[in-house]
Order: structure tokens, then sequence, then C-alpha cells
């Protein structure tokens, strides 16, 4: 059974999308559970920290989150989408993971003209052909992280390159964005089962192939017993391999550990970017929860930031399309936060830089993503071409 968790931080009533609402209430739709689960808490955690740093109020409106945990399903996501716009009548929505859960529920979010803040899955269905006033993503679009490894596997002279990624919309997304940057030789695409956890058969095929990189996109635990097994066949030896920053990040590296040296990564942000928000930020989270942040940590945390200020740009006037939707395209240039300068495309998708990280051992013995280059600057989604909306 789906269990429901309320954070009641202050209690109200909704009104007319002509006043100014008195509370905000954010549903907080998931994956809490499952081998993806650990994304989720990430993401959970960051936007939390941020709610605790601003008293408890975004955008000056005590704040409610009722948080839902979709198990990595569409159909259980599709059902809690449905209940917290109906039943717990949420003002906005955020927190969903993975693309097949977002897809699935975004049906029911759009046509209620609930506005949705992604922390994390920005499928280019949605932010191409598909946009919407209704959404806006304070991480970045499916295919920006993949567009930048390409462009980084390039520059590194391999010749030929194996993919590997679920089966799923997001999967798919990943190895078309990394084939738009990458210019060298596809040796062999392959697509796995959703949450997947043993790899000896793609292992064998990979190192038959022999290819110059591997760039595998395995997120959660697909990620870390991808790592794992990868690491205990002796091909890092061979193959140099190159992720996205969200398989490799400090939320895998405690599981994984030393296998996971020298590995190359992509990232909108890293834990060492030198900016006063950042380094609040770091400071903030390691004090809290006693670990370094992840990227998906980061996006948690940046995701609050960006409503706080664009409930404050519209004076609280969420269910306000046009005062709310002004105020979301605005917030990223006028608030500090972890990644740096940013601002939105007219798809409601991040401009944004991206960078390479390499995994090594910090002065204090820790193992950590560190920033070694930049491999995008102000890099725009793909599709937002497509979209037609002004």
């Amino acid at each position: 059974m789906v269990k429901t968790i309320i954070g009641a931080l202050a209690a109200g009533a909704l009104v007319t999308s002509a006043q100014a609402a008195n509370e905000l209430k954010i549903g907080f739709l998931s994956t809490l559970s499952g081998p993806g689960g650990g994304i989720g808490i990430e993401v959970r955690d960051g936007f939390n920290l941020a709610m605790k740093l601003a008293g408890g109020k975004l955008g000056g409106l005590p704040t409610e989150v009722v948080f839902a945990d979709d198990q990595l399903n569409p159909e259980v996501g599709k059902q809690l989408a449905e209940r917290l716009l109906k039943r717990d009548r949420v003002n906005l929505m955020t927190g969903v993971i993975f693309s097949n859960v977002m897809l699935a529920v975004w049906p029911a979010i759009e046509q209620s003209k609930i506005f949705y803040v992604a922390p994390n899955s920005t499928p280019t269905r949605i932010s191409g052909e598909g946009c919407s006033p209704y959404f806006f993503s304070a991480s970045w679009p499916n295919e920006g992280h993949h567009e930048a490894a390409g462009h980084f596997a390039t520059s590194k002279g391999y010749k030929n390159a194996y993919l590997i990624a679920p089966n799923y919309p997001a999967g798919k997304d990943a190895l078309t964005g990394f084939k738009r940057g990458y210019k060298g030789k596809i040796v062999n695409e392959v697509y796995t089962k959703v949450n997947q956890l043993d790899y000896s058969a793609e292992l064998a095929q990979i190192r038959a192939a022999k290819p110059d990189t591997l760039y595998a996109f395995l997120p959660g635990g697909m990620g870390i017993n991808f790592l794992k097994q990868f690491g205990a066949s002796g091909l890092s030896k061979e193959i140099q391999l190159v992720v996205p920053g969200f398989v490799s990040d400090q939320d895998i590296i405690p599981a994984v550990g030393e296998p996971m040296l020298g590995l190359f990564d992509t990232s909108h942000w890293a834990y060492d970017l030198d900016n006063d928000a950042n380094r609040r930020f770091v400071a903030e989270f390691e004090k809290e929860y006693k670990r370094l942040p992840s990227l998906f940590a980061e996006q948690g945390y940046t995701t609050a930031l960006i409503i706080d200020a664009a409930v404050k740009g519209a004076k609280g006037k969420v269910e306000d399309e046009k005062a709310f939707r002004t105020a979301l395209m605005r917030a990223p240039t006028q608030v500090k936060t972890p990644r740096g300068d940013w601002k939105a495309a007219p798809n409601g998708t991040p401009i944004q830089d991206y960078y390479v990280r390499q995994i090594v051992k910090d002065d204090k013995g820790r193992i950590v993503n560190k920033r070694v280059g930049t491999v995008l600057n102000g890099h725009v989604d793909f599709w937002a071409k497509d979209c037609k909306m002004k």
C-alpha cells in the first residue's frame, strides 16, 4: 500500500485565482523507495533544507508539503497525482524523478492547471512541441548532461563509443543526447530493463566490442550495481567510462567506493563551484545530513528557491496563470542558486553551463566529484525550438 507522508507546517484555505493565496500547499510526488528511492530522498532532503532555512515559508507564505511515494510505478504515480490534486487540493506540484512516471502524471497536472516545478525529470515530450505554461524545470532538460558528455568524449579523441541505458523515455533521451554531441563511431547501443541489477551479459558484450569509451546512463540502484560489476570485471583498466553526473554523484559513491576513481562525468553543478550560494548550500547540507550533497540534492534545494522567488514575484497569486508564469520565468535571474547564474528558455528549461568532473580523493581522503573543466556554456535545450509557446 502506498504511504503518504504529510509534513504540515501550517494550515489554511485555498483561494480563487483572483486573490493571493493565504498558504502554499505543495504536492511532492517522488520515488522514495526501491532501487530508485535514493534519488528521491536526495531531492527531498535538498528541498527540505531550503524549507528549513526559509523558516517553513516559501514566498513568505506558510507552506505545507504533502509527500507521496510513487514507487517508480507510473500507474501508482498517476493515482497519487490525482489524489494530491483532488483530495489534498495542492496548489503547486513537484518531486517526480523518473520520466516514465512524469509522462503518466503530467496530463492530470496540466488539466488541473496546476503549476509543476521539476526538480529532476524534464522529458523531451514536455519541453518540445508538447510544452506547457504550467511546466517549469529547475533541473535540466533530459538530454542536457548527455549532450555535454558527447562533446566531452569527442574532445578527448575517443574514436568509438559503446552506449548503454535502461529502456524507458529518459534512457532513450540520454543516448539521443550523447549521439548529438559525439562525433565518433557508435559501436553498439543497448537498452536494458528498468531496475535491472545484473549486468554480466552486457559486460561480456562490452568486453568483446573493445570500445575506446563506454557511456552508461543507469541511475539509482541500477548504476550502483553496474559500477560495482564494471570495476570487478577489470574493464576499468581497458575502457574509459564516462557517465552523466547523476550516475556517479555523492549519493552513489558510498555504495561503490574506490572502483569509481578515475571515471569522468558531466553535470550542471559541482560541490566545489566557487560561489557564495554554493558554499552555503554545501555547508548547511553537511551540517544537517552529515554527508556531502549530490546534484539531486542541489536540484531539490534550487527548486525550493525558485518556488520561493516565484511566489514572491507573483505576490502570492499562484493560481494566476499569467502572473505566476511570468514570475517563474524571471525567478532564476532573481535568486542566487548553488549552480551559479542561469536563466529560463521560453519552454521553461534552464539555459546553463555544464561541467566535466572526475572522481578523485580530496585532501581529506574523501572520494568526491572534482570539477576539472567546463564543457558547455549557456547551453539551451535542443527541443526548445519546437515549443510554440510565447
